[in-house]
């Protein structure tokens, strides 16, 4: 073959595609590359078993901890529902039994009045009236412990400032710091203090 022969192989055709060198050389490299592949290692069957389990595992246990959390989730949730429930029902009566508590102090009010002596120069009648009321205050009290309504601890008792009011101070026989004297009861609803009782606490025994 000739020089000017070399020179027109080299040359593109006349259409635009490349020459019989541009396709020798891009089939070399196309060669080489699928060598490299053929050299690299190859994984046996055993090993791709053991990757894929090692995956499986792997999403295995994120499945386990996202299923660990929403069970948690929903336990926290059922806990609160009981909780918000149950204090509904302990304490839908609260605004009803503090409108109550007036009827219970006139009721103490008019019983406190009346001692030993004057009871007993009471007619019958007056008498049975003031049994009646007497019933009255138990039933109301009866009532209200029913509804989870306790009277707060009064005189003796170890001042609470959660559920007692300190008014005064006064000396008594009391020990120091207790209650002295009760001037209105309280009561507590629940864990609720529904009011607070009004008392006197004590600063021991007058000195002579």
């Amino acid at each position: 073959m000739t020089q000017t022969q070399n020179t027109q192989d080299a040359k593109p055709d006349l259409d635009g595609l490349p020459t019989n060198d541009e396709l020798d050389a891009l089939q070399a490299e196309i060669d080489a590359a699928t060598q490299g592949d053929d050299d690299a290692p190859k994984l046996s069957e055993a090993e791709k078993c053991a990757q894929e389990i090692e995956t499986l595992k792997a999403e295995l246990a994120t499945v386990k901890d996202q299923a660990l959390r929403a069970m948690a989730e929903t336990e926290n949730v059922k806990k609160r529902s009981e909780r918000e429930v149950k204090a509904a029902s302990v304490y839908a009566v609260e605004r009803f039994a503090a409108d109550m508590l007036s009827v219970s102090d006139n009721l103490g009010r008019a019983l406190s009045t009346i001692d030993d002596k004057a009871r007993s120069g009471l007619g019958e009648n007056a008498k049975n009236l003031l049994q009646g009321i007497e019933l009255t205050e138990k039933e109301l009290m009866a009532v209200f412990a029913r509804h989870g309504i306790k009277a707060v601890p009064g005189k003796g008792s170890k001042f609470d400032p959660n559920v007692h009011q300190a008014v005064a101070q006064i000396p008594s026989s009391e020990t120091k710091g207790d209650v002295a004297e009760l001037m209105q009861t309280g009561f507590t609803l629940g864990d609720r203090t529904l009011r607070a009782a009004m008392v006197a606490v004590s600063t021991g025994p007058a000195k002579s």
